[in-house]
């Protein structure tokens, strides 16, 4: 479980229980980001959250003092975009916010159609009995289910709180659907495509964040380097019950991205 970062061009960095947790920064973020300005790595920004759109994220960064632009921001509403691209879907029954609804319909993508192709399920911090109402019964009458990401719990300070995967159980008892499909971490294109863009062999790019079943999976299945933070929602309790070979096995184990290019 050795990995050196010495060799690494891009970091992809996940925000919730990595850089921050809730609206408080991890101890020494700022001066890890600076190392890695002062070293040539290029970072990026990943989050599975789909309840802000980019902008939004982009604001909550600025507010800590870190400097971005939008893209230095990867979702996994962009992934889902590309998927209900790549299948042709305009007409969409979404379960998410105003800020993901807006991403959505930017792309020309219908989110309260009265007869919609897909049910689509965001991390929806504005949830309503109407929303889930109407979803199951459209999913009643057939209409297919797709989610923005599998995270069945969003870290906070308090603890973790009910994130998309809660949301799909809930689902699951309610209509008996299973989604289709599942976008975001740990789909390896989440990253792929920007390490393709930017030209890069993805073995001098590292992946770090807060989950094993997300992040590092996700750093696996790409061939990065996958670095786990105990900052967030994995324990090395998790780490030792992993088998052997698992796709969640971490390259590099630290306590907060304060460790980092030291």
């Amino acid at each position: 479980m050795e990995a050196s970062l010495e060799e690494i061009e891009a970091i992809f960095l996940d925000l919730d229980g990595t850089i921050y947790l809730g609206s408080n920064l991890i101890d020494g973020a700022l001066e890890f980001l600076q190392r890695c300005q002062e070293r040539g790595v290029r970072r990026f920004f990943l989050s599975n959250n789909s309840s802000r759109s980019v902008s939004q994220y982009l604001d909550k960064l600025l507010k800590f003092n870190i400097p971005a632009q939008e893209q230095d921001i990867l979702l996994s509403t962009h992934d889902l975009l590309s998927w209900l691209g790549d299948n042709s879907i305009t007409e969409t029954w979404l379960v998410g916010t105003k800020g993901m609804a807006q991403m959505l319909q930017d792309a020309g993508i219908t989110t309260d159609s009265e007869k919609p192709q897909y049910v689509v399920l965001g991390y929806d911090t504005e949830l309503t009995y109407d929303k889930i109402m109407t979803a199951s019964i459209h999913m009643h009458a057939g209409v297919p289910l797709v989610a923005s990401h599998p995270d069945m719990v969003c870290p906070s300070p308090e603890g973790g709180l009910p994130d998309v995967g809660a949301y799909l159980a809930m689902f699951k008892a309610t209509t008996g659907v299973d989604p289709v499909h599942i976008t975001g971490k740990p789909n390896a294109g989440m990253i792929l495509h920007k390490i393709d863009e930017l030209g890069l062999d993805p073995a001098r790019c590292a992946m770090v964040g807060d989950r094993l079943y997300t992040d590092i999976a996700m750093a696996n299945r790409a061939g990065c380097v996958g670095v786990l933070v105990l900052s967030g929602e994995a324990t090395m309790a998790d780490v030792e019950a992993l088998d052997a070979g698992a796709e969640q096995m971490p390259n590099l184990i630290v306590d907060s991205v304060d460790e980092l290019f030291r």
